[in-house]
């Protein structure tokens, strides 16, 4: 192990270089302290930069659904868009603090529900994707005005199944104190608020040319995704 040991007053200070941070925890970079054995992290452009990784890595499902929601209606207003895109930024700021109040709380029940993440997903996801997919089929490509507006329970739902994963985040800022790991979870919801209202807009401009078979696309999207986070889990 590689450290640099200075005084501070009668405390001892380490400063781990980033090799040795990386093994602590996977996923982040930067160096860190220790004052007699316990860690205390930098606040430096490294911890803002992977929280903005960690944000973009996240969000990809939630741009995915988002994508689906703008095919599904394609003339949604700007108000309903950055609704929806609040939501799920608003659980994916929850999760990764949730994970990490688990992991300093009741770590061992965490990891045991840690194995049922994928399996809550494939059903949350297959259920309203299958619904979306079942209601096109039967509407046999009509008008898109037809298509039923996503409802309130549906869209917590997909936020609830797009963010379940980022439970697991809680293990990889397990090192972070409770301030540096809420302004982590925050920076991950706006990098989601970002990424989920550019997924609307373009689900918005090609379900407008998609017409009848927008809700259909958007249906089997959401079982991708599903299907996509639980053999993930498996093969990773």
């Amino acid at each position: 192990m590689c450290y640099r040991r200075g005084m501070h007053g009668d405390s001892s200070i380490d400063l781990l270089s980033s090799p040795d941070m990386a093994q602590a925890v996977p996923g982040v970079f930067h160096g860190f302290f220790t004052i007699r054995g316990e860690a205390i992290m930098q606040w430096d452009i490294l911890f803002f930069f992977n929280s903005v990784l960690l944000g973009v890595g996240l969000a990809m499902d939630a741009f995915s659904v988002s994508l689906a929601n703008g095919l599904n209606e394609p003339r949604m207003s700007r108000r309903r868009m950055l609704g929806i895109a609040g939501v799920f930024a608003a659980f994916q700021a929850l999760m990764p603090m949730t994970g990490w109040i688990c992991v300093h709380t009741i770590v061992q029940y965490f990891r045991a529900f840690e194995k049922l993440i994928p399996w809550i997903a494939l059903a949350l996801l297959g259920f309203i994707g299958g619904k979306m997919l079942i209601e096109g089929i039967r509407g046999g490509g009509g008008d898109d005005d037809a298509a039923p507006r996503l409802g309130l329970g549906a869209l917590l739902v997909q936020g609830l199944a797009t963010s379940i994963d980022a439970l697991s985040v809680g293990f990889t800022i397990a090192e972070y104190d409770w301030l540096m790991a809420l302004v982590c979870s925050l920076i991950i919801a706006a990098v989601t608020l970002c990424i989920c209202l550019g997924g609307l807009v373009l689900g918005r401009k090609f379900g407008m040319r998609l017409a009848g078979r927008a809700q259909i696309l958007g249906g089997a999207i959401l079982i991708f995704i599903g299907l996509e986070i639980f053999i993930s889990s498996f093969l990773s």
